[in-house]
């Protein structure tokens, strides 16, 4: 019998060297960027900069040619799921750093406002014990039943390959990962009292080029778009 794996979710993975004396430099920088500040506010919730106004990373001069490289990739991802590249635009929309300190998460989520997500993880020793970043599956049609697949004792046999409900990536230096924006994700607790997890996330969106007519779906160049001014009352 031969298997089909239909409609497979695209998530790129990389690893992108890392200057020891640069690393050193942008963990100060991001350590400075956080302030007197630990969470978000929940103590259990690790801190994040797009929620405390550092929402714009990649125009840090500490951060700009990493953002280069991770802006270099995206465009591969993009190629090698099937976009022609000539037909659209790629606009990095907002990038932050994520900071979780001993006994914090990130909670599920997904990102509904971008379109492709990338993240870089500047810390790790490849173990997770930091906290593993989960990719989670929003439909697992696999599973037959539903919600047999997360169901206690139930007769699908853990970690199989065509049953999965999650992927986890254990942060390490210079790892990357390259996902669909809508792919929920969440990060595992940081069991480690002698570490900080540091990462760095991007959403990027698509649109068509600002000199073609835009395909349906696809939103035109936002240089084509018109700012409508609120009328005085």
């Amino acid at each position: 019998m031969e298997l089909h794996a239909l409609f497979p979710t695209v998530v790129a993975t990389d690893r992108m060297a890392m200057d020891p004396l640069m690393l050193a430099g942008q963990l100060q920088t991001l350590l400075s960027l956080r302030g007197e500040a630990y969470s978000n506010p929940d103590e259990g919730c690790a801190w994040t900069g797009d929620l405390n106004g550092i929402w714009q990373l990649h125009e840090h001069h500490d951060f700009r040619s990493l953002a280069d490289e991770v802006i270099a990739r995206v465009w591969i991802y993009l190629e090698q799921t099937g976009f022609d590249l000539d037909q659209i635009a790629l606009h990095l929309q907002r990038c932050w750093p994520v900071l979780s300190a001993a006994g914090q998460v990130v909670g599920r989520h997904h990102h509904p406002n971008a379109h492709v997500s990338a993240i870089v993880y500047l810390s790790g020793d490849g173990q997770g014990r930091e906290g593993a970043l989960c990719l989670h599956a929003r439909h697992q049609l696999n599973e037959l039943v539903p919600g047999l697949a997360v169901g206690h004792g139930g007769p699908i046999r853990d970690h199989h390959p065509r049953n999965q409900h999650l992927w986890t990536f254990n942060p390490e230096p210079g790892l990357v990962v390259i996902f669909p924006s809508r792919l929920d994700h969440s990060v595992g607790e940081n069991m480690d009292e002698e570490s900080l997890r540091v990462s760095l996330s991007f959403d990027f969106v698509l649109t068509a080029q600002d000199s073609s007519a835009p395909a349906e779906y696809l939103a035109p160049h936002p240089h084509q778009w018109h700012r409508c001014e609120r009328p005085l009352s």
